[in-house]
């Protein structure tokens, strides 16, 4: 094999995000594809342009504002999906890919499609070459493709390659493959297609983890030919996820014995970064014993372990952990910095902020300031985050007290302001409840004339101490069946969660859902 560069194809904000209750606005889009571009992985795959305006959105300003990285829309073989795809990539110039996909097994030939497979190949070759009109680096994807006859799928390839597709990626798209058998299907496709062999088109691979499999599935591929993954910062996505960047990228880099001459462009020191970015943009908690990037990573117990770590790191540990972005914490600012010096370490940390932007952050890190001796670099990325993740405002926070105890009924006082409405005077109510927290929250359903109800609470320390930032991220039903997040940062839990639920309530009536009629009762 010629080149053993693998490509790195970044799915986190079309599949990642694709998780209920992951959806990211615009702003939280644009600086997780900055971090992308950071990481320096090879193709962003932005988005499914055809889907909404805000995905044409997305992917059209991320075309225009990214650097370096190929910018990839997604689209069916259908034209309209193609021709939204070309136009948002148009800002990417020739960094620009269109990544068109049909589906190919038999049972979605039978079942989905009800089509012959004469008719998939000219459909598929017809959106290729659609695809073509539009940018140079055309992808095609045959769904299903684990699923689909080998030798089908060698003339599903043949022909896509002869219509210009310059990757073809075969999706295990129910996590349904086991690496032996993966791996084989992806060499009898390298060894039946002359095009892949010579290097005018490469193979790609993306593996869902239904079986816990992806990233072994995506391995053993790129031992057989593959020559790029496609994988999500975290393993994010549907279902059961997709294989994990951190795990593909640090697996290639610390087995070069295995993976014999092969390399990624990925700067590894981004990884934990990145994973803490997408973490809270998208609402999604890294489990602790998560490799590579989950909190215990890198932690050992065991009095046999440290005993070896202490006398030589290797005995114990396979990777430094300052290899993928552990072990990098800068000296805390305090309530005595000035806004010069948080604007540097705003800039230190990767963030692309307007005055007015940092004015705003500003004066939450005074408030911050106030309440606890150190403001570390973690506590500052939550407040940036918390303002990117923030939506336009129909309700904001005025004053909040909560009374409870082990003889007391916990009761919540919540004052809000109509903030859509000039010179509006702020509503004040009052809610008991099971504890402080859902006395809060049906308060703020009260004022907001909203009922929703809470399926996911997670609550973290940003930092170290006991005066750490807390971060909350919820997820609740309104009552339509989606799930919406939301998002808030105190050193008060309390106030961090009221704020977090206002954020969801602010997200749900920010996309135009009506209050209800009634009030609920405390």
């Amino acid at each position: 094999m010629k080149d053993n560069r693998i490509l790195i194809f970044d799915t986190t904000l079309r599949d990642g995000e694709q998780c209920p209750g992951a959806s990211m606005n615009l702003r939280e889009k644009l600086e997780v594809a900055r971090q992308l571009a950071r990481l320096k992985v090879d193709i962003i795959e932005a988005g499914f342009p055809v889907i909404s305006d805000g995905d044409f959105e997305s992917v059209q300003t991320i075309a225009r504002e990214i650097k370096g990285p190929v910018i990839c829309g997604l689209a069916r073989c259908v034209g309209k999906d193609i021709d939204a795809a070309g136009n948002a990539l148009k800002p990417a110039g020739k960094r620009g890919r269109i990544h068109v996909f049909l589906a190919t097994s038999k049972i979605h030939r039978e079942f989905k499609l009800g089509k012959a497979q004469h008719e998939i190949i000219r459909l598929a070759v017809d959106g290729v070459k659609r695809a073509k009109s539009f940018v140079n680096d055309v992808e095609f994807s045959p769904e299903d493709g684990s699923r689909t006859e080998p030798d089908f799928l060698v003339e599903v390839c043949k022909a896509v390659v002869a219509a210009g597709a310059t990757t073809v990626n075969v999706p295990d798209t129910v996590g349904w493959a086991v690496p032996d058998q993966y791996g084989a299907l992806i060499k009898h496709l390298y060894e039946s297609v002359p095009e892949f062999q010579n290097g005018k088109a490469i193979i790609s691979v993306h593996c869902h983890n239904d079986l816990g499999l992806a990233v072994a599935n995506s391995l053993s591929a790129v031992r057989n030919g593959a020559r790029q993954v496609e994988c999500t910062v975290n393993g994010i996505g549907e279902r059961a996820g997709n294989a994990a960047l951190e795990e593909i990228s640090m697996a290639i880099k610390t087995r070069p014995d295995f993976f014999q001459g092969m390399s990624i462009g990925v700067d590894t020191r981004e990884i934990v970064k990145s994973s803490r970015l997408v973490s809270r943009m998208s609402g999604l908690v890294v489990q602790r014993s998560k490799a590579i990037v989950g909190e215990n990573a890198f932690a050992h117990s065991s009095g046999i372990h440290q005993d070896g770590i202490l006398k030589k790191r290797e005995t114990y540990e396979i990777m430094d952990p300052r290899e993928v972005g552990w072990l990098q914490t800068e000296l805390p600012l305090t309530k005595h910095s000035g806004r010069a010096a948080l604007s540097v370490r705003l800039k230190h940390l990767g963030f692309k902020m307007n005055e007015q932007e940092v004015q705003g952050i500003f004066a939450r890190f005074k408030e911050i300031g106030d309440k606890k001796k150190f403001v570390y670099d973690d506590d500052l990325t939550a407040l940036v985050e918390g303002q990117i993740t923030e939506v336009p405002e129909v309700w904001s926070l005025d004053y909040l007290s909560v009374t409870s105890g082990s003889q007391s009924i916990p009761t919540a006082t919540v004052r809000l302001r109509r903030t859509a409405v000039k010179d509006a005077e702020p509503i004040t109510d009052a809610s008991i409840g099971d504890g402080p927290v859902d006395a809060a929250l049906k308060a703020i359903d009260r004022i907001t004339e909203t009922r929703g109800k809470l399926m996911d609470y997670a609550l973290r320390a940003v930092s170290e101490g006991k005066d750490a930032l807390g971060e909350v991220t919820i997820k609740a039903n309104f009552g339509d069946g989606e799930l919406v997040t939301g998002k808030g940062t105190s050193t008060d839990v309390i106030e961090a969660s009221a704020r977090a639920y206002l954020n969801a309530v602010n997200r749900f009536l920010g996309n135009g859902h009506a209050p209800r009629k009634k009030r609920p009762q405390p």
